[in-house]
């Protein structure tokens, strides 16, 4: 009896997704019925994938009714997926009306996503009659970008409606045709068309509450406006906003930061922060706060970082743009000084960095040679050798199909001491910037003389494949040997391990 009502309660669930599942025979017909549908094409065995699927559910309940999530299955529904040109898991776009609209490139939390598609429901720019609607609309948790012009048939406003538009998955935009609401905030002429609004949780003595704009608008003048002042001195890092501020040369402060409910405590460390901060704006580094528990995880596995390291302080690192990771050895001390310390080290080039790095292999005389962050430099940065290099995940599908092939393409280049056939768990080692790893296998050709201009091997994955590929990129003429077994060349590492 208990079994039947388990399986009952399991059915019931089951049916109460609100994701809707599509596939060849009804996904045309299914997306064509809704005005704006985000599609996960997915495969059961991927490791994203399923990381991603509770996110999934959570989003799609809290959008029901705004906006509708679906998934197609990959492995079932090969027509619509290959259609769709869908070649890694998962693949997120957008459908507008039936039509493929925009690839999703949001956050991949369920308040990221909902956060992400609320903005595509509606009017990219909300329209503000009095000074009651502007104070709501800046009054928000995530900062507003509001033009202010003076008539509606402005040719201004309707190049910022267009941007708007366009930028509408990562801003808030309001207008307005009444330039009298703008005078409390320094709008005294069209000449200043847009403001930027940081958000209330983050107003501080050390920057100003708002950016006012005087450029001509223009999608790219107003992306560019943005993009400069939207962060400010010290925002808040969130797992939502946390890829638009990659590629920035950036120190974290990790504790209990809240702004739901408690601003004053949260303010309390961002403010001695940015104090210091101010101390070094001309150097070209950037910071912000994050909330400890909602990066934990990559804090353990970046930094190697425990929950107890640190205890209630605020927890320091930098990464910067190449990559490179430091930590702040001492602790943080409510004057500031430690920090101070850590930064005069840091622009000094005095701290140590850190690497995430599998053990490198006592025995590495495999026909595919093992490459982890430690050994990076020895094996593929080795100026006289070409190397082929495998990024693999460990779960991945595709890198177990193409594990055997890779070993027999080594065999066959064994004889050749000019080139490296070889391989990295990308997810237990630091992988360098230069490598634009985005799913796996990732394979890169690494020429010798040429380390820093890797190049994405975009072939066949056959054995002949790689060869006719290597013939042509190789700095030496390929040896090719006949094909191995695999106990002759466990026999022959036998042999030299014994010798």
């Amino acid at each position: 009896m208990f079994l039947l009502f388990a399986l009952a309660q399991h059915n019931v669930f089951v049916a109460a997704s609100d994701v809707l599942e599509l596939g060849d025979s009804d996904f045309d017909d299914t997306v064509a019925e809704y005005e704006t549908v985000l599609v996960e094409f997915f495969a059961p065995w991927c490791g994203h994938c399923q990381q991603l699927a509770p996110e999934y559910e959570t989003a799609a309940t809290k959008l029901k009714g705004t906006v509708s999530l679906a998934k197609v299955d990959c492995t079932v529904n090969s027509e619509t997926c290959g259609r769709f040109g869908v070649n890694g898991y998962p693949t997120l776009k957008m459908f507008r009306n039936g039509e493929d609209f925009a690839a999703y490139d949001g956050p991949r939390s369920a308040d990221g996503i909902v956060s992400y598609m609320k903005k595509q429901a509606g009017p990219s720019s909300v329209p503000l009659h009095n000074e009651r609607d502007l104070d709501a609309f800046v009054n928000h948790f995530e900062a507003s970008v509001v033009g202010f012009f003076s008539s509606a048939d402005s040719s201004q406003m309707a190049e910022f409606l267009k941007a708007s538009s366009a930028m509408r998955d990562s801003h808030r935009f309001a207008h307005t045709a009444d330039l009298s609401l703008g005078l409390k905030h320094g709008v005294e002429s069209e000449y200043v068309t847009v403001v930027l609004f940081r958000p209330p949780r983050l107003n501080s003595k050390f920057e100003d509450s708002l950016v006012k704009s005087d450029e001509a608008v223009s999608i790219a003048s107003l992306r560019q406006f943005i993009r400069d002042n939207v962060f400010g001195l010290c925002p808040h890092l969130t797992a939502e906003n946390r890829e638009n501020m990659r590629g920035r040369d950036l120190l974290v402060a990790y504790y209990d930061v809240d702004y739901l409910r408690n601003i004053k405590g949260t303010n309390y460390w961002r403010n001695r922060v940015m104090k210091v901060a101010t101390q070094f704006q001309s150097q070209g580094l950037n910071y912000a706060v994050a909330n400890r528990a909602e990066f934990q995880e990559e804090l353990e596995e970046e930094f190697g970082l425990g929950p107890a390291d640190g205890g209630e302080l605020p927890l320091i690192t930098i990464r910067n743009r190449e990559g490179q990771k430091y930590s702040m050895q001492e602790e943080f001390t409510r004057d500031g000084k430690s920090l101070e310390r850590f930064l005069e080290d840091y622009f000094a080039g005095k701290l140590k960095r850190q690497v995430k790095s599998e053990a490198a292999p006592e025995n590495n005389d495999g026909p595919v040679k093992v490459v982890v962050a430690d050994n990076f430099e020895e094996l593929v940065n080795n100026p006289s050798k070409d190397v082929l290099l495998e990024f693999y995940a460990p779960w991945c599908g595709h890198c177990k199909s193409l594990e055997p092939k890779y070993t027999e393409l080594g065999e066959q280049l064994s004889a050749n001491t000019h080139i490296v056939i070889a391989k990295m768990d990308a997810t237990a080692n630091d992988v360098p910037p230069t490598y634009d790893v985005q799913g796996f296998p990732t394979i890169f050709f690494v020429p010798a003389g040429q380390k820093d201009l890797p190049r994405k091997y975009e072939g066949g994955r056959e054995v002949n494949d790689f060869l006719n590929y290597l013939k042509e990129v190789a700095t030496h003429p390929l040896i090719l040997e006949k094909k191995k077994t695999r106990d002759e060349w466990t026999g022959k590492e036998a042999k030299k391990q014994k010798t």
